[in-house]
């Protein structure tokens, strides 16, 4: 429910602060006098974008500001789930700058615009003749029969079950595409997989493999070399070791005459056994050495293997082979297990189908249930609005096209004179019929479901009398459920608001203002008796707005 309105350099309206109560409430004024202005400020903080030429004065920032008592709606969610403080009375703030930028705030938390609509949506409906294009739109006309058909629990259900099975069916489309994918590479990669298992490759193998080569393709080279080192170490006049003992000898003798002959002695002796030790390890080296041409061919088979790999698989080492090798091994067993993952996937697309399709042929019975209900409903009002042949056909037809409310199929036509023939609404209906079918039908709507915040703007044009009068009567049975506003150039609705609030222009320092104001009693009296009559107020106009007002 709106509570509070506060402009501040909107349009007409330099500073304006009302508030308003809850059920009837009706506005009057002359043509210009500003209500669109109102209306205008109220669909800023709905969401509306918003332009410089809002800005009265376009050096400061224009404001509105509306409290709305939202502790009916349910709303909390929707709070939780954009991260904003919830609270029962709720402000709605909108901002423009004068350098154009504007600005939006839900309780002091900043909001984008798309938020800010679908709040707007929960809290405030403005309805014109001009806009019934809602009434032509076939998912709104479902929901119309869903209110009446108390569907509201049966459309949770659906919509969880129905998200449930589109999970389900996305991720089993994915995994039917990998196979596919998959399946085409998989000779290929079995290939491969084969090929590098055939190859037995191990960690570190290159390198000891390249050794080898070099020691096989020189192993002549290095006997040479190594007979060689053998000889002098060990020759028996001049071999180094010989002239080592006699150095280790000589040394020997003086060692004792001073501490650093004896660390010469000492030094020479490790040197000596070092020899030693590297002159028999030679020996032993020498002996190890074999020219073996058949070892020799199968290391470098087995190197132009390891090359001819790293080359296909563009790899540096046998390390990244093998890396490959595990990569190939994963997507061959993938594809192996992926049969098993779709088949339990399958399944549970089964199930879930099911249960989307029995809650969707549930919501199909009660839709059926409620058309006759909601029909004699709308067209009993509309006989209350000067229509009496109007007739309605709600046409839901049952499909297998899984929508986000159902499985069903929505035609509503319209016939508005005896003999006529059905046609679809939105083709058949003129503005004025549009009107009055939306009033009937947002008047049915709240005796179903708690709706928001509903202003009616002049969609009594084109009455009058009678009409006119049963017209206010609904609205203000409708106000017993909701708040209810009508913006009316017509004295039998005005008078049946619970207050009544007037639209007005003044002049002050040269610059004319829009000014809104709640009338007293004796006000209203006035403001009733004017649209009765005119600026020239009779007697008989102030006793017949006393009538109506009583």
């Amino acid at each position: 429910m709106l509570q509070t309105l506060h402009i501040k350099n909107f349009a007409l309206i330099e500073h304006l602060h009302i508030d308003f109560s809850g059920r009837f409430s009706t506005i009057t004024g002359e043509t210009g006098a500003g209500k669109s202005i109102i209306l205008g400020a109220l669909g800023l903080v709905s969401g509306n974008r918003a332009d410089l030429t809002s800005l009265k004065d376009k050096e400061q920032k224009c404001v509105v500001e509306a409290h709305f008592k939202i502790s009916d709606y349910n709303l909390s969610d929707f709070f939780t789930q954009n991260d904003l403080d919830y609270d029962a009375v709720t402000i709605i703030r909108r901002e423009i700058l004068p350098s154009g930028k504007s600005r939006a705030f839900v309780n002091d938390s900043p909001v984008n615009l798309a938020e800010l609509q679908e709040l707007g949506a929960y809290l405030i409906d403005i309805h014109s003749q001009q806009q019934t294009r809602e009434l032509s739109d076939e998912l709104y006309q479902m929901q119309i029969l869903d209110a009446v058909a108390g569907n509201a629990t049966l459309l949770e259900t659906y919509k969880k079950q129905h998200s449930a099975y589109k999970a389900v069916q996305s991720q089993l489309k994915k995994l039917l595409e990998q196979k596919g994918t998959l399946s085409k590479e998989q000779d290929y990669n079995t290939f491969l997989l084969q090929e590098l298992v055939a190859a037995s490759l191990k960690a570190g193998e290159q390198e000891e493999l390249e050794a080898a080569l070099e020691k096989l393709s020189n192993v002549e080279f290095i006997k040479e070399s190594v007979a060689r080192a053998i000889a002098v170490a060990n020759e028996e006049q001049i071999g180094v070791i010989q002239n080592l003992k006699e150095i280790k000898n000589a040394l020997q003798k003086i060692s004792g005459l001073s501490p650093e002959y004896a660390d010469y002695h000492e030094r020479v002796s490790s040197i000596l056994i070092e020899l030693d030790d590297v002159a028999d390890s030679l020996a032993q080296n020498y002996e190890s050495l074999i020219n073996d041409p058949e070892e020799l061919e199968r290391i470098n088979q087995k190197l132009q293997l390891i090359y001819s790999l790293q080359k296909k698989h563009q790899a540096a080492t046998v390390e990244e082979l093998l890396a490959i090798q595990q990569e190939l091994e994963n997507k061959v067993v993938l594809v192996e297990g992926l049969d098993d993952a779709i088949a339990a996937l399958q399944t549970e697309a089964e199930k879930t189908k099911a249960e989307t399709d029995a809650t969707a042929a549930l919501l199909h019975e009660q839709r059926q249930r409620a058309i006759p209900v909601l029909t004699d409903k709308i067209t009993a009002i509309l006989q209350q609005l000067g229509m009496p042949n109007a007739r309605f056909k709600f046409d839901v037809t049952a499909s297998e096209t899984y929508y986000a409310n159902g499985k069903d199929q929505m035609s509503l036509l319209f016939s508005g004179n005896k003999g006529t023939d059905f046609g679809l609404l939105k083709k058949v209906a003129s503005g004025g019929e549009m009107s009055r079918i939306m009033l009937a039908i947002k008047a049915v709507l709240a005796n179903y479901s708690k709706l928001p915040t509903i202003i009616f703007d002049e969609i009594d044009t084109g009455v009058s009398g009678e009409i006119a009068n049963k017209m206010g009567d609904i609205m203000k049975n409708m106000s017993q459920a909701m708040q209810v506003f009508a913006i009316t150039h017509l004295p039998q609705i005005a008078a049946k608001g619970d207050q009544q609030y007037k639209v007005f222009k003044t002049t002050q320092d040269e610059t004319t203002v829009s000014e809104l104001k709640l009338l007293t009693k004796e006000e209203r009296v006035r403001e009733v008796a004017e649209m009765l009559s005119g600026k020239d107020v009779s007697d008989s106009a102030l006793n017949h707005a006393r009538a109506l007002l009583n």
